[in-house]
């Protein structure tokens, strides 16, 4: 088994993220960190707690990370897609275990440090507490095996017409982890955008079966009830950060090819862009998949 640790924002489709991975025998769970985004870092931290309990796995350790970006905070304006708890519509019973008593970059590299093997990273939020790991521990940084960021876009974003969520709400974290130079070099980072995340969705069939398959599949189901039905023609609730854990635990499932990242850091209506290019190396961008395929690959798992 591939050692996994997931820092994240819960979130509905981190959610989904979460119980793909805990329903992988393909991977170790480590850990877990969290860091603010979809919601605050409070809710952040015990959505994860009470995610790990739904899906069985309560001995899977949480720790809290940075509860803000690193330079300016402007989260808060741009919050409320997920609901004021971040999980929609499901309500979860509370989990008795809590979060560990480490900051989340510590943790990371912990756990990193013990592992049996190099681990696989997986970023589906902010790209915060990564930044930090790579700033305070870069020995420890440079020995992942891979970090799979589900952020950015080829194309347009989904806050700003140049940028996606992820990217968007910490840009300077992002520029240092996805294109400064040093360990964006010699991490090997997969950008999960939404160019692929965006057509990987939880349809209304879908989300009957897994409402009809009880347990974790109606949590999902009625997180994302209120918006698979308001989804336009026969759209649905894509599964972003379910699709980057999913490369993870199957690599290959995604199509990537390599390139350059360059995030732009700046104050201009380009902040949060990231500009992939084919002709440079140095990482990877999902370009294309199976997309029926992948999402009845995670939601397979759950049910």
């Amino acid at each position: 088994m591939r050692p996994l640790l997931i820092d994240c924002d819960p979130g509905i489709d981190d959610m989904v993220a979460l119980l793909l991975a805990c329903a992988s025998p393909e991977v170790e769970l480590l850990g877990v960190s969290t860091v603010a985004g979809n919601v605050g870092l409070e809710f952040t931290t015990r959505n994860a707690l009470d995610v790990l309990a739904l899906a069985g796995r309560p001995d899977v350790p949480v720790a809290a990370g940075a509860e803000r970006p690193l330079v300016v905070d402007g989260l808060a304006a741009h919050r409320g897609a997920h609901g004021d708890s971040g999980l929609g519509g499901a309500r979860l019973p509370s989990s008795p275990a809590g979060a560990v008593d480490a900051h989340a970059v510590p943790f990371l590299a912990e756990a990193i440090r013990g592992a049996s093997a190099p681990v696989t990273l997986v970023a589906v939020g902010p790209l915060t507490n990564v930044a930090l790991l790579y700033a305070l521990y870069p020995e420890v940084a440079a020995s992942l095996g891979r970090l799979v960021v589900m952020g950015g876009a080829i194309g347009a974003g989904n806050i700003t017409p140049a940028a996606e969520f992820n990217v968007w709400a910490d840009p300077e974290a992002a520029y240092r982890v996805l294109s400064a130079p040093g360990l964006s070099r010699v991490v090997p980072t997969t950008m999960v955008g939404l160019d692929v995340t965006l057509r990987t969705l939880i349809g209304v069939a879908e989300a009957a079966r897994l409402r009809s398959a009880g347990g974790a599949g109606a949590v999902v189901a009625d997180a994302i009830a209120e918006y698979v039905h308001g989804a336009p023609g026969d759209g649905g609730v894509p599964m972003h950060d379910a699709v980057a854990v999913a490369e993870a635990v199957r690599p290959g499932l995604l199509e990537c090819r390599p390139c350059r990242i360059e995030v732009d850091h700046g104050f201009g209506p380009g902040r949060g862009n990231t500009l992939v290019d084919f002709g440079g190396v140095g990482a990877s961008v999902a370009v294309g998949a199976d997309y029926a395929a992948v999402a009845a690959f995670v939601l397979g798992r759950i049910v």
